[in-house]
This record gives structure tokens, C-alpha cells and sequence, in this order.
């Protein structure tokens, strides 16, 4: 399994701040905050993007998040995703990282899979053209996708190569994923891996803002990495999704410091026999 961070830890700082600290704190991927790479395309080429990702050593995992409607076809979500699947395929970036809706409120759920899985399936042919996937995330607590279960229900019904799911360690603790559950995700569906901690609250209240770093938490990261390695046999990346204010108000540099050590000291639990 590969190291990486997401642009949502290092929330507060660009795109080039984000890509040159992983860089130097020896992450070997780096996911990039969609904003981020707005905010720095204004004033820069995709080229240049190319460049300062080869020139720091880091591999473009994701662009993330892109919000989806599901239920219905929207052409500024669409012109969206052609524009990510756009700058992925120039940056080498093999997925988009997609944040579901929710069905209207009166359709059942057999139905809202079914056209989930269409919307998701037409979706994917758009960025396969580019040679792009889509990861779908699901999210704590989510009335329609929270966990593995849901989402692969969609994927199995969309029956796309190009169409997966992602893993947060947080979100599926919120939602109460089993490990069980996590077995039961098929390896070449997963790809990628969020990885954070929590405060140890009730999961009711617990909310993004809660996440921490790994080994500091309640998580129970060492046993689902191990599952996760030696069961899926997942050897993609884990990334590291925290959103935390107090850590924000850090220099960009402590930040991401911060986070490969305590990767690292989770990697080391996980190595252990």
C-alpha cells in the first residue's frame, strides 16, 4: 500500500503549497482539492501542474470532491466532470472522487438503485472516454449510501469498469460498517482509501471536525488495514483525509509533517506480527 494526502488536510494553503509539502514530507501521492486546482489553473497552465507534480516527486491519485446529482442530469454537473476527467487525463490522475445525493423523498429504494445506477453508468462512459474512473464515496451517517454495502449495490447494477468506491476510515465507523462488510469489497472496486482517526464520542455526535490523526482516536485502523492488505489484497493508496481546524491554523509544512508520521506509526502497528 502507497502513501498519500488529501488537500483537504492542508485546507487553508494552495495548491502548490499542498503538492511541494507532500513532496518533501515523503508522501508518494497526493489527492487534489478540486478548488485548489481551479484557484490554481486562473493563473497557471495544466502543463505547469504536470510539471510540479513531477518536480516534487508525488503521483496525482484523485481530483476530489465532485458533488453528484444522481436522480437527474444537470449540465453544470456534467460540464464539471468533463472538466475533471479533462485535467485528470493531461496530469496522469486516474479518478474522480464522487459525493453522492439522495433520492426524492417518495422513491423506494429499489428504484432509486436502479436509477442511480444508470445516472452512474452514463457518468462513467463520460470520463472513460478520457481514460478517467469514478470512485464513489460513501459518507457517515448518508440515508442512501453510507457504507460499502450500498454503494456496491449501485456499481453492481452499473456494471462499469471505470465505475468504483472509495474507503474512509472515518465515515465508515460513523455509518457502523462491520468488518465483515469490508471483506466483502472486491479489490479491483477499491480505489482508494481514506484514512483519519476520531475523538472518542458518541458516533451520533460525531461530525468531520472530530477527525484526528491516526493512532490517536478510537478507530480500529490496525485491524481493517490488515484486512484490507491481507484479505482484499488492496495495494493502492491510503490517503490522508482530515479535516481538523486546529490543525489548519498549522504552517502547511507541520501539517503534512504531522500526518506522515503518524501514517508511518500506524504502518508500523499494521507491520507488526
Amino acid at each position: 500500500m502507497k502513501s498519500c494526502i488529501n488537500g483537504a488536510t492542508t485546507m487553508p494553503y494552495s495548491l502548490e503549497e499542498d503538492i511541494a509539502a507532500a513532496g518533501r514530507a515523503g508522501f508518494e501521492g497526493v489527492e487534489l482539492w478540486t478548488d485548489k486546482v481551479d484557484a490554481y489553473l486562473q493563473d497557471h497552465s495544466i502543463d505547469g501542474l504536470k510539471r510540479l507534480l513531477e518536480f516534487h516527486r508525488v503521483k496525482p491519485v484523485t481530483l476530489c470532491p465532485f458533488m453528484v446529482a444522481l436522480f437527474h442530469f444537470d449540465d453544470v454537473m456534467l460540464r464539471r466532470l468533463e472538466w475533471g476527467a479533462s485535467v485528470a487525463k493531461e496530469i496522469g490522475c486516474p479518478t474522480l472522487l464522487i459525493c453522492p445525493n439522495t433520492p426524492p423523498p417518495l422513491m423506494d429504494r429499489p428504484e432509486a438503485y436502479e436509477k442511480a445506477a444508470i445516472t452512474l453508468g452514463k457518468l462513467a462512459d463520460l470520463t472513460a472516454a478520457s481514460g478517467v474512473r469514478i470512485a464513489i464515496e460513501p459518507l457517515g451517517g448518508h440515508s442512501f449510501i453510507p457504507g460499502p454495502v450500498e454503494a456496491m449495490e449501485v456499481i453492481g447494477r452499473a456494471n462499469h469498469d471505470h465505475l468504483g468506491l472509495m474507503m474512509d476510515t472515518f465515515h465508515y465507523y460513523v455509518s457502523g460498517v462491520t468488518p465483515d462488510q469490508i471483506r466483502a469489497i472486491p479489490a479491483e472496486k477499491l480505489f482508494v482509501v481514506h484514512l483519519n482517526d476520531a475523538q472518542d464520542l458518541p458516533r451520533e455526535e460525531l461530525n468531520d471536525g472530530h477527525r484526528i490523526y491516526m493512532t490517536l482516536g478510537v478507530l480500529p485502523l490496525v485491524e481493517e488495514l490488515r484486512i484490507l492488505r491481507d484479505e482484499i489484497g488492496y495495494s493502492g493508496h491510503l490517503s490522508v483525509e482530515i479535516f481538523c481546524e486546529d490543525y489548519w491554523k498549522e504552517p502547511v509544512q507541520k501539517i503534512t509533517d504531522d500526518s506522515k508520521m503518524y501514517y508511518d506509526r500506524l504502518m508500523d502497528q499494521v507491520n507488526r506480527t
